[in-house]
Order: structure tokens, then C-alpha cells, then sequence
């Protein structure tokens, strides 16, 4: 599987806009899904997605904003405003590599500098699948990454590849992606133990 980066991969992102003109809350949602909507229309075109997606920033607060260096203003997400949609591996161990893809073309390899955060120590009854993996895609303006929900296709792929380790002192399922361990789950209990 190739999954290089298309003509429709993000361009170098803007100079941050520090004099760009505020335009207020903008009619801009990006659904749970990664389909984009303008004044409650799905946007089609897919390299308009892309260049919209390559201003999108986030600030100190955790809000959204599209930003040029002309004008500025937010939008609403819904939950990550990318979805991881392939995954790709190489070698194993400490030193696989994992690379997705997203919807907007974006080809991320995850490591120190994009790692896969998901709440994987939290108790799960009645969760359903389990805890919602999240990939880093870049950085925010504070402690808020902007990030891609791994769809759960990519998702059922990752878990196949998960190894026992440990996290924090707990037992857990992760995996292993340029020689850092990223938690997934926590390990299955034995029948038995208590």
C-alpha cells in the first residue's frame, strides 16, 4: 500500500496573523466525520477541503480558526479536524514505523513529534469499542495539538498490531512507532484474577 502524499497535501502553513484582520465566527463546521460545511453545506470539492484545512490553526484556548495573513476567524469542530484514514507499517518492534494518511492527504508518521494519544487507562465499562485514538498533526498555539481521529477501520488495524508493555507502571496493549511505545488499551484480565 502507497500512501505518499497527493498534489492535494497541505502547502507550507501561513505566517502566524498577528495583524490579520478579525472576522468574527464563520459559517465553517467540521463534523465528527472530517466532512466540511459551509452554511450547512457539505463542501465537495476536495482540494478546497485541503487549502481551508492548510490555514487551519488552533489557539491558547482550544479554539478553531481559518487564517490567512490578511483575516482571521473561527470555526466550530466537532470533535478532531482531521480523520486518520490509512494506515501503513514498516519493519517491527521499537523500530516500526507507522504512517497515515488523512483526509486531507496529509501523510503523518507517528513518534516523538506526532504521537497517538488515546485515554487508554480509563475504566471502559459500558464504552463500547473502547478509548478513540488520536494523532497528533501539528501543534497549536498552546497545549492544544491540532489533531486526526483515527477512523475505525485504521483503528481495528493499529489494535491488530498492539504488543503487551507497560505505561506509567500499568500493564497495557500499545504499539511501537520510531522507538516510542504508545498505549492503546489496558491489558485484558485473565480469567480468574481479581
Amino acid at each position: 500500500m502507497d500512501i505518499s502524499p497527493s498534489p492535494c497535501a497541505s502547502p507550507p502553513l501561513a505566517a502566524p496573523g498577528a495583524q490579520a484582520r478579525s472576522c468574527g465566527r464563520l459559517p465553517f463546521v467540521i463534523q465528527r466525520d472530517g466532512t466540511w460545511l459551509y452554511r450547512g453545506t457539505p463542501i465537495r470539492r476536495k482540494p478546497m477541503v485541503c487549502l481551508f484545512a492548510s490555514v487551519l490553526r488552533r489557539d491558547e484556548e482550544g479554539t478553531y480558526w481559518l487564517q490567512t495573513p490578511i483575516e482571521c476567524g473561527s470555526i466550530e469542530v466537532e470533535d478532531a479536524p482531521f480523520i486518520a484514514v490509512e494506515l501503513d507499517w514498516k519493519g517491527c518492534g521499537r523500530e516500526q514505523v507507522l504512517s497515515f494518511r488523512t483526509n486531507v492527504d496529509l501523510v503523518i508518521c507517528a513518534g516523538p513529534d506526532h504521537p497517538i494519544r488515546a485515554e487508554w487507562d480509563v475504566p471502559c465499562e459500558g464504552c463500547g469499542t473502547g478509548p478513540v485514538p488520536y494523532l497528533h498533526v501539528r501543534d497549536g498555539e498552546g497545549a492544544f495539538a491540532l489533531e486526526a481521529r483515527l477512523a475505525r477501520s485504521v483503528y481495528y488495524e493499529l489494535a491488530a498490531l498492539a504488543v503487551p508493555g507497560t505505561c506509567r507502571g500499568e500493564p497495557c496493549l500499545g504499539v511501537w512507532s520510531r522507538n516510542v511505545f504508545f498505549p492503546l488499551s489496558r491489558l485484558p484480565m485473565e480469567d480468574g484474577a481479581t
